[in-house]
């Protein structure tokens, strides 16, 4: 089984749904499992780091007309160019962020901390050697999107854990970046999201995890690597 599926997916499956918002991953069978999200804001839906499968705009315009399409990781470009030409819209990447803009055949739009008037502040640079990456809250709803640094799949996780930050991440959490937030959900870029006691799961997830840097290690530690050495294509 591939990290990441690079081919075209002929199928996707929903894996997050509440109300304004869906999430689905584009290769439900790859390793790495990752997740796509579109969400509604006061000025239309909001797209953030999209992978493309057939059906996937019926599922996204369900929502409302799309205003943007959002990239929260230097390493997430994706189809984030294929859904905004395809809707007319630019892609938004933080001012500080690069490598995207390269990858991505369509208008760029920079912005420093407000997501338009998606009602998403969004929070970075969180940083790790050659990975940049900011995270989206929007307190109205409790929503908080994290890209990279949290995750459900498999290879994020041990033991109990529901969710998790990936091996790299393990002896540096990303506790400035997610400090002080009121959580009802939280959306994650590898996964499916957390519905559930997130403000739980979050705290478990930050507090644990240097302490389970071993057993994660032992586990996913060469999994790790090939997704770190796949990434490097997105």
């Amino acid at each position: 089984m591939p990290v990441f599926d690079r081919g075209d997916a002929d199928e996707y499956r929903i894996v997050d749904r509440f109300d304004g918002g869906v999430g689905w991953i584009a290769h439900p069978d790859e390793t790495g499992r990752r997740a796509s999200h579109a969400v509604r804001g006061d000025d239309g839906v909001w797209v953030f780091d999209p992978l493309d499968a057939p059906g996937v705009d019926e599922l996204v315009v369900d929502l409302g007309e799309v205003t943007g399409v959002a990239v929260l990781s230097n390493y997430h470009a994706r189809d984030a160019g294929v859904f905004a030409c395809r809707h007319g819209v630019p892609v938004y990447l933080p001012g500080w962020m690069d490598r995207v803009a390269d990858r991505v055949d369509a208008p760029v739009e920079r912005y420093r901390e407000e997501l338009g008037d998606s009602g998403f502040a969004v929070r970075g640079p969180g940083r790790f050697p050659g990975i940049q990456e900011a995270v989206a809250y929007r307190e109205d709803d409790g929503t908080l999107y994290v890209p990279e640094s949290l995750g459900t799949a498999a290879a994020y996780t041990v033991g109990d854990e529901r969710l998790g930050p990936p091996l790299f991440r393990r002896a540096l959490p990303p506790r400035g970046l997610l400090a002080g937030v009121d959580l009802e959900r939280i959306l994650v870029g590898h996964g499916e999201g957390v519905f559930e006691d997130a403000a739980a799961a979050l705290e478990d997830a930050l507090s644990g995890a240097r302490r389970r840097f071993p057993r994660a290690l032992l586990a996913h530690g060469a999994t790790q690597v090939r997704a770190l050495v796949a990434a490097a294509r997105d």
